[in-house]
């Protein structure tokens, strides 16, 4: 799990290098996007990073929009990831939980009611979608959804759905 932002540039710098076997799309599928647009420049296919394909869903139509995760040291880049893929001036910014991610993650209970706070907060600023932000959150967003009135973007899924829809039937 990237947590940090040393460990967002680390994992930034191991992506950019693979070696992949002929492919027709890669996910870089850590919310940060470690090294994707560095691995799409020398790739002949699309390259499509989670937090990109969320920022992307969670502000088509215009909405406003915002993230709810557990990486408060990595709220500066996440901000700066959703400026640049959002719409302009809706994003409404990235809120945190509380706690430490490691302990939120061993607790399923804790990181649900922490995330739904999150969310809250978030519907509360005037978001009118929330990306749960963080690909290990993707089972606490599905246990979410009920629970919020404002719809979630799961970025594994977004990032999913770009995909399919660049490289057509198969």
């Amino acid at each position: 799990m990237i947590t940090t932002p040393a460990a967002l540039t680390s994992a930034a710098d191991q992506v950019c290098c693979a070696v992949l076997p002929e492919t027709r799309a890669v996910i870089v599928a850590a919310f940060g996007d470690p090294g994707a647009q560095r691995l799409a420049a020398h790739l002949p296919c699309p390259v499509i990073g989670i937090g990109a394909a969320a920022a992307r869903s969670a502000a088509k139509d215009g909405m406003q929009f915002a993230v709810a995760t557990t990486t408060a040291e990595l709220g500066t880049s996440i901000d700066a990831l959703m400026q640049v893929h959002g719409v302009a001036g809706k994003y409404l910014g990235s809120f945190m939980t509380g706690g430490t991610p490691e302990a939120l993650l061993a607790d399923p209970a804790a990181l649900d009611a922490a995330l739904l706070q999150a969310c809250l907060n978030a519907r509360d600023a005037g978001a009118e979608r929330i990306i749960i932000g963080g690909g290990p959150l993707a089972e606490a967003a599905i246990r979410l959804e009920s629970q919020i009135d404002v719809p979630l973007v799961q970025p594994l899924v977004a990032a999913s759905k770009e995909v399919a829809a660049l490289l057509g039937p198969a």
